[in-house]
């Protein structure tokens, strides 16, 4: 075990390049001498420490770039925690994270600065700073002045980071927010050196790689799949502002990227721009991320002739599964060595028995294989919430890791993916996971992305019914009868699982590192401003909805003393 500081101190005479964007190019040398000077500047502003007696927590409101980098940097050296504001946050909520995590400093840019403006964030406006302001750079300059930042004092800054302890708090990293409100994971630096040092030569980065870095710092994805491993072995890491599928490939040839970290949906959005004839022609050897379908992991592969590895972990640490070579296609992998894992029935507490699949790797009795992953070796690798002790005990119960992620497992111990803990759906009194209805529907020709989730059944007091959104690949146009008629012919479609509603759209919501989030959809229903096709009964045909139809379901919800559902949002 070891510290991200101690990661970074070993670079300290490292001239090989560190950092990469479309303005230049920084040696590790010249990089951790900007994180010195940025350290500097955070303690001469307070001293330090945080209004909790802890390390000195810095908000960073920033898109991926240098100056992002520079911060993580100095940070580790000096023993301040950053905390990762995600940007699409708005209003109170985005107040409430800031408050929550106790930021004493923000760092931002003039957009992120437009964002905070008038909110109670607890921050005096005297310890926001704004990176593209001359203020900024005056502060910069004085620290660099005084301290002779970049000489004797800066590297004595990074010597003396061989101080900094294991235990010492580096990263608040918010969850994903795809079910619920975000909570802040505790991240120490021994904790994120640690996955470093596994990672790194798991996936076999070396100091002659490109990473190329499309998903945000903010998020766990980056940091330890990324930047973690890419610091440790001294490789070079290529950033742009925020993630874009048309510009991949361009930014891909531009640097000599070699490695990528990705996930959510970003492999298919990806694979939704236009083929080029010289896809292939370019430097990418591999990939980590999750969540990509195997059809996607196929198609990307022989497009661009880059492999990705798929893995299965979560920013709190208290579960992973590792893949293994020859594993069936669907799977996850199995826990390491001595870690109990299991698949565990919500209701009842116990195991659900082993999934029974036929030879397309298709799943026969969902109903009792699927249950909540749990890790019964207990919290593993989580150090805990910030300050969200309920939340914390929730994912302890028992003296068990609790995952919220739906799962199934094989005879063979081979765990599969089955959607989150919020993506239960009880139609017509049997119970089912969203994520096997999810695969199904993804496998069709013109869908690129696909979402199902719950929504009232309307004609009766309680239960649900299946709704499905999708994004078509480009080109491709919803055909109702086609796509009745492909589904019925799935035969691994239970009879309760065709969605009873679809939602076609342009752009599904979804969070800041491209995974869709099904809030805003449960929440919307069919009350939309996208084409919404329904069907009365299972084998009638998919016909839009009208005005009469949502009246209709308005009526039926309250007549059932239920509530309605939400309104239009525009996006």
């Amino acid at each position: 075990m070891t510290t991200v500081a101690a990661m970074l101190a070993a670079r300290a005479e490292d001239d090989r390049p560190a950092v990469l964007d479309s303005s230049g190019t920084w040696t590790w040398r010249q990089a951790l001498a900007e994180g010195a000077t940025r350290g500097a500047l955070a303690a001469a502003l307070h001293h330090g420490s945080s209004h909790r007696g802890g390390p000195l927590h810095i908000g960073i409101l920033l898109p991926n770039g240098p100056e992002y980098l520079f911060w993580l940097n100095g940070a580790a050296l000096t023993g301040a925690a950053i905390v990762g504001i995600n940007p699409t946050r708005r209003g109170d909520a985005l107040a409430a994270d800031i408050r929550g995590t106790d930021c004493a400093l923000i760092v931002t840019d003039s957009e992120g600065a437009d964002i905070l403006r008038d909110l109670a964030t607890g921050v005096d406006p005297d310890d926001v700073l704004v990176t593209d302001t001359a203020r900024y750079r005056s502060l910069l300059g004085a620290v660099a002045t005084a301290d002779d930042i970049g000489g004797a004092a800066a590297r004595r800054r990074i010597a003396d980071a061989g101080h900094i302890k294991e235990d010492s708090l580096f990263q608040l990293i918010f969850t994903s927010g795809t079910t619920g409100a975000p909570k802040a994971v505790r991240c120490t630096q021994g904790r994120l050196a640690g996955i470093a040092q596994v990672a790194a030569p798991g996936y076999g980065y070396t100091a002659d790689d490109i990473c190329y870095c499309p998903m945000p710092l903010f998020h766990g994805n980056a940091l330890m799949a990324l930047w973690g491993p890419a610091v440790m072995v001294g490789a070079a890491i290529a950033v742009r502002p925020r993630f874009s599928a048309s510009a991949f490939l361009d930014d891909v040839r531009r640097f000599g990227a070699t490695k990528f970290s990705y996930v959510g949906k970003a492999i298919a959005y990806i694979l939704a721009t236009p083929e080029r004839p010289d896809d292939a022609d370019n430097t990418l050897k591999s990939a980590f991320g999750t969540e990509a379908s195997v059809r996607d992991r196929e198609r990307f592969q022989t497009r661009f002739g880059c492999v990705l590895i798929e893995g299965y972990g979560q920013s709190e640490g208290g579960a992973t599964l590792n893949p293994t070579v020859g594993m069936p296609k669907n799977a996850l992998g199995k826990p390491a060595p001595g870690v109990s894992m299991a698949v565990i029935n919500p209701l009842s507490g116990q195991e659900c028995p082993p999934a029974r699949l036929d030879e397309h790797g298709r799943l026969l009795n969902a109903g009792a294989a699927i249950g909540e992953i749990v890790n019964k070796s207990g919290r593993g690798k989580f150090e805990g919430y910030y300050r969200q002790a309920a939340a914390e005990e929730e994912r302890l119960r028992n003296g068990w890791y609790w995952t919220a992620d739906l799962g199934y497992v094989d005879p063979e111990g081979f765990f599969f993916f089955a959607g989150r803990a919020g993506d239960w759906l009880r139609v017509d009194s049997e119970n089912c996971a969203a994520g096997p209805i999810e695969a199904i529907v993804a496998r069709h020709p013109d869908v690129s992305v696909a979402a199902v989730y719950p929504v009232p059944d309307t004609g009766s007091g309680a239960g649900d019914q299946v709704m499905a959104a999708l994004e078509l690949v480009p080109g491709a146009v919803f055909a109702p009868v086609a796509f009745a008629a492909w589904l019925a012919a799935q035969p691994d479609m239970g009879t309760k699982w065709g969605p009873r509603f679809v939602r076609v759209s342009d752009a599904l919501p979804q969070t800041a590192t491209g995974k869709v989030t099904k809030v805003e959809l449960r929440e919307e229903a069919w009350i939309c401003t996208d084409p919404v096709w329904w069907r009365p009964s299972p084998g009638d045909a998919y016909r839009l909805l009208s005005p009469e139809d949502c009246a209709a379901f308005a009526a039926g919800l309250s007549d059932h003393g239920r509530p309605p559902v939400g309104a239009p949002r525009h996006r």
